[in-house]
């Protein structure tokens, strides 16, 4: 796993062979991940199900709950199929997008 530090979050990629490893890696290393706006990038070359993706649910709402903005970026997935509390977006531009505007919001005290 990947990680490289920005100044408004921190980019998660992966080096792993399979998703199951990069999972079992992403898992080890959350404590370190804490208090930081994540943006998660899903390998295409993995071919997750959203069975897979789901996986990252309960760390999103963890992040979520501490202030935290967690993206997952992952193309040709449906964002209908998963929960609207769950940031999934097709590109790393949309993510970026994502934190920045849950940051103002959270500056505005929604």
């Amino acid at each position: 796993m990947n990680t490289e530090h920005k100044t408004d979050y921190t980019l998660i990629t992966s080096d792993e062979n399979s998703f199951s490893d990069f999972f079992e890696s992403f898992e080890k290393e959350y404590v370190t991940l804490t208090g930081k706006n994540l943006i998660l990038v899903i390998s295409e070359q993995f071919n997750a199900s959203n069975k897979n993706i789901l996986l990252f649910l309960e760390y999103a709402h963890k992040h979520q709950d501490n202030g935290m903005s967690f993206v997952v970026v992952s193309k040709d997935v449906d964002i209908d199929e998963f929960p609207e509390t769950f940031n999934i977006v097709p590109t790393l531009i949309e993510a970026k997008d994502v934190i920045e505007m849950e940051n103002i919001q959270r500056d505005l005290g929604f």
